[in-house]
């Protein structure tokens, strides 16, 4: 224990419940060191903090007036106290906002009558006024008392009548294990063997990033080099080069994070967009608009930037992948995240067919840890044929769909100059994450619930 800690409990011993200042007073300590040593304490249990606020008013500039000359409505009573007075009669004495003051408060004080006449308005004395709450309230701050909380509300709605201060002061004592400790049995240097040893939380790397981690290492190992590309994209790349329709429901807003106002001026070769164009007109049948391919989107998918580097590179043969994160507008729930973590691999060479792209999914799940894997038929627009593989859940006793595959169609190759077979699969890896964690809802993720972050076993 620190010796300021040992100084402060000494003194808390003997005289419980201290502020902050006393205790700097009388350690001599400095008040960096009595907090320091307070909370340190407080983290151990030994001492407990109790937080005060204490109200005090003064008079302001309005308030230093009514204390010399009167309120509004007392200066108002003191004018009509021996005759009823005009409105212009009492605006000669009374000016500007006092005016309308005088006659406010003074009626709520039931003080005065107000009758109309032939000439205009007459103010008149209905009772002998007694001191009002504002005088007394008023009176109390003068005399540095301080006054009933409902005495200064009303001063406290006429501007610069009165001002607040509040001072927060912090007390100090000793919880019930502090009060018994022995000082001298610490100082004099005794160890308690049987006492227990402070929790010690060594940084770890987070689950999710575990994860991202040895996904790549994974493809690194089956012999991929990663690519990566921007966030954001423009709908050419994101969606055009991948032969979506621009009428496609996926391009609409309720599915993609357009960039407002932001339009890429540079799209790709005058070749590529021509061939793109030609494509889309004959495959899809329909009027292509290159300004709807030049509109900037948040990348919906990491295949924009896979295409990309294919169209510029034209490899014969490759192994890439690329990994990072991706948007969608989707509503969010257990299983559907607006902003998640994707990977996707691409395979290219001049004998590829679906038989390996089958082989290859197999392997990287084996390596990852899973082992029990099926292939399903389905649709994608950039893809033909198109397999969804399926992971059985041991704790949900059923299979969970997973990646995305298949081998790119010709209306996306042909018009970008790519010439042999392209193999590609994909999906999140907050799904692959929630498997081997035993998670039931994505978003725990991103609670930063540290309990479980410190209990999480790593990734195996």
């Amino acid at each position: 224990m620190h010796d300021i800690e040992k100084q402060i409990i000494k003194l808390l011993q003997s005289t419980p419940n201290l502020t902050e200042d006393q205790l700097s007073h009388e350690t001599k300590l400095s008040m960096d060191q009595i907090r320091r040593g307070v909370e340190w304490l407080r983290q151990k249990s030994l001492a407990d903090v109790t937080d005060t606020t204490n109200l005090s008013y003064s008079l302001g500039k309005n308030g230093l007036d009514a204390l010399k000359n009167g309120l509004p409505e007392r200066r108002l009573v003191n004018l009509v106290k021996d005759a009823p007075k005009t409105f212009d009669e009492i605006r000669s004495n009374l000016h500007g906002p006092d005016f309308n003051a005088a006659i406010a408060h003074a009626k709520k004080n039931d003080w005065i009558n107000i009758e109309k006449t032939d000439t205009g308005s007459k103010i008149s004395l209905k009772q002998e006024p007694t001191e009002s709450q504002d005088e007394h309230a008023i009176s109390l701050i003068d005399k540095a008392q301080k006054p009933r909380l409902d005495l200064v509300k009303s001063l406290m709605e006429r501007p610069d009548f009165i001002i607040k201060h509040e001072e927060k002061t912090k007390t100090v004592s000793l919880s019930e294990t502090g009060k018994h400790i022995d000082l001298e049995k610490l100082e004099s240097g005794a160890i308690d063997v049987e006492a227990d040893v402070p929790h010690v939380h060594a940084a770890r790397i987070h689950p999710l990033k575990d994860t991202i981690n040895e996904i790549r290492e994974t493809f690194v190992h089956l012999g991929f080099t990663e690519i990566n590309g921007n966030l954001s994209q423009s709908s050419f790349w994101n969606f055009d080069a991948l032969f979506t329709p621009q009428d496609h429901p996926a391009r609409e807003l309720q599915d993609t994070f357009y960039l407002k106002d932001l339009n890429a001026k540079q799209l790709a070769t005058p070749t590529q967009i021509k061939n793109v164009s030609n494509a889309h007109k004959k495959g899809w049948r329909y009027y292509w608009d290159i300004q709807e391919a030049r509109r900037m989107v948040l990348r919906t998918h990491t295949t924009c930037v896979t295409i990309k580097h294919l169209a510029d590179k034209k490899p014969d043969e490759a192994r890439i992948f690329s990994l990072g994160r991706v948007f969608r507008n989707e509503k969010l729930s257990f299983k559907h995240l607006a902003e998640f973590n994707q990977v996707e691999g691409v395979v290219v060479g001049k004998h590829m067919t679906l038989r390996d792209l089958m082989g290859i999914q197999k392997e990287f799940y084996r390596k990852i840890g899973l082992t029990k894997v099926k292939f399903w038929p389905t649709f994608f627009p950039y893809t033909e044929p198109s397999l969804q593989s399926m992971v059985y859940n041991e704790k949900l006793g059923k299979w969970i769909e997973l990646f995305g595959m298949g081998i790119f169609r010709p209306e996306v190759t042909k018009p970008l100059g790519i010439t042999k077979p392209v193999l590609a699969w994909g999906g999140g890896i907050e799904r692959i994450a929630m498997l081997k964690f035993g998670v039931d809802d994505v978003r725990e993720f991103y609670n930063n619930n540290l309990s479980w972050l410190r209990t999480a076993t790593k990734c195996q």
